[in-house]
């Protein structure tokens, strides 16, 4: 008998506007048995997260859900509440992917514990929940000293451990992990992933791993199941799949995620001037940065100025310098909390730096007033890592795109919007006069990004800094952006700062390689340096955390 079996399972959400049924999941079937490990993979859509949802019966209202889920050969469709709260913790757990939309920011860790094992254990005491509780954070590694303090005093990595931990408290047996890593650093993600897989395999609980990440499900789960637009196309051992892929489309994720992990075969700027000729030497940074400083100094209360002449400050920038050229993509990678947005948001002058000085071909940006600055922004523009959350949803794609064209009065309403529909040809949502009047919430995270990408190049900037832009993307989708940003990148002769975790992306993407560490930057080189004859231990410790398809 297995311990989950799922048979012939078709789920449709509900307000579908046409008459015929969408089924989101089209007769899927799967089955896990105990301490075993499942990787769904797929593109964004495909129902991946919908079979995780079904399990927990946490469907919105009036979705159709037809077929069988069995555990341990008893059927939980059609469950009553009181049975469905014993089902959510006691016998399937859901890790999701951000926990900082999970979390109560009012409520301290040890009260998020304390309130699931009253929800679900009232018979125990407080001492005993208390207990019981800190054994599960001690688990997954967190200290009983940081009991009492809240979400937003956690690292993102802290925060998934704290997820886990509430996943575990109840013994679960079995774990749904629903994108548990996608927006972590490569070595947070591996020390969560090995913490995960060592739990399940000490306390032989199953695991669900859905991801977009091939080359990761490959390396902590024992099968894989391909999804695409609502089916299991293939299933296998994990060797069996990477190796004998036998569905088209498990070729293509395999294709594209391989891609990702081949080096850039284009000649740059930054290996032209690695030879030290003459002629580079006349190069003039578009961009130059020069001991640029970002601190913060932590606020605390009354008693603590009483006891301590001293204020606890957070060297977020730490004397970094580096020069950008023309025409060049330097990659800037590190784990989170290494002060790679913080420099970004210094460069732009969101942030006003405690010391040092941007050069933006030749002007000191430090130097310039509010307005001053506010004009230059139109020759550095940014793309961020969720469009989702930068795009106004109740704006169209155009009069999003449209907007920094008015902003910095560089055409009229007439003019703009033929500049905007011929950006949208350029990156690739065609029909040009459909997306237009489309609404964010109407498109896929791949297409919203393409929306991003748009709007960051209407005003036709001359550097454009990449904030994690495709880390939220399935392989597939990546490529293709990735692919756009550098056709777009030749044709309007842009100038990138790409920031992401994703090592292989850096590699594929990349000209030259910049690693940073608790706020400076530790290794600077070509990206073939960087992979190929790396120096420094912190570089090598990113580069065995992460995964790779071999």
């Amino acid at each position: 008998m297995y311990l989950l079996e799922v048979s012939n399972l078709r789920v449709a959400y509900p307000h579908q506007s046409s008459s015929e049924t969408t089924w989101a999941i089209d007769d899927i079937s799967l089955t896990l048995n105990p301490g075993s490990r499942l990787g769904l993979v797929g593109e964004s859509g495909c129902g991946k997260s919908t079979i995780g949802r079904t399990i927990m019966s946490l469907l919105p209202l009036g979705s159709q859900v037809t077929g069988e889920i069995k555990f341990n050969g008893q059927s939980i469709l059609g469950l009553n509440n009181g049975e469905l709260r014993q089902l959510r913790g006691e016998i399937v757990a859901l890790v999701f992917q951000d926990p900082m939309t999970r979390l109560d920011p009012l409520m301290t860790i040890g009260d998020h514990c304390l309130e699931t094992l009253k929800a679900h254990k009232p018979q125990l005491s407080r001492k005993a929940a208390r207990n019981q509780a800190l054994e599960a954070l001690e688990a997954v590694r967190i200290p009983s000293n940081r009991w009492g303090q809240y979400p937003h005093e956690f690292s993102g990595g802290m925060r998934q451990r704290v997820a886990i931990a509430l996943a575990l408290l109840l013994n679960p047996k079995m774990i749904i992990a629903d994108e548990p890593t996608t927006s972590l650093d490569v070595t947070v993600s591996a020390e969560i992933l090995e913490e995960l897989t060592r739990l399940c395999s000490e306390r032989e609980m199953a695991l669900m791993l859905i991801s977009h990440d091939l080359a990761l499900v490959g390396e902590y789960c024992d099968r894989i199941g391909v999804m695409y637009q609502g089916k299991m196309v293939e299933t296998g051992e994990v060797k069996s799949i990477l190796y004998q892929p036998q569905h088209e489309y498990t070729k293509s994720l395999l294709a594209a995620a391989l891609k990702i992990q081949q080096p850039s075969q284009i000649d740059t700027v930054s290996e032209i001037e690695s030879k030290k000729t003459p002629e580079t030497t006349k190069l003039n940074p578009i961009l130059g940065v020069k001991d640029l400083q970002q601190y913060f100094t932590l606020e605390s209360n009354f008693i603590q100025q009483l006891f301590s002449q001293q204020k606890t400050v957070i060297k977020a920038v730490d004397n970094i310098s580096f020069e950008l050229y023309p025409g060049e993509t330097l990659g800037l990678v590190g784990e989170s909390g290494c002060g790679k947005s913080t420099l970004s948001r210094t460069i732009l002058q969101l942030l006003k730096p405690t010391s040092g000085n941007v050069k933006f071909l030749g002007e000191d940006l430090t130097q310039l007033s509010r307005h001053q600055m506010g004009a230059k922004r139109r020759h550095i523009q940014m793309i961020f890592q969720d469009p989702h959350a930068c795009l106004n949803p109740l704006m169209t794609v155009g009069e999003s795109i449209i907007d920094p064209l008015l902003i910095h009065q560089i055409a009229n309403a007439s003019e703009a919007k033929t500049q905007v529909l011929q950006m949208l040809e350029k990156v690739g949502l065609t029909p040009v006069s459909d997306y237009y009047h489309r609404y964010p919430s109407e498109l896929s995270g791949g297409q919203q990004q393409r929306v991003a990408i748009a709007r960051a190049l209407i005003t036709r900037p001359q550097l454009v800094i990449c904030d994690e832009p495709v880390s939220m993307l399935d392989a597939t989708v990546q490529t293709q952006v990735l692919d756009l940003m550098l056709e777009l990148k030749a044709e309007f002769n842009l100038t990138y700062l790409f920031i992401t975790h994703d090592l292989w992306v850096a590699r594929f993407f990349c000209d030259r390689i910049a690693v940073m560490n608790q706020g400076k930057i530790v290794e600077i080189g070509t990206t073939e340096q960087i992979f190929n004859d790396t120096r420094h231990p912190y570089t090598q410790k990113l580069l065995a955390a992460a995964p790779l398809l071999k």
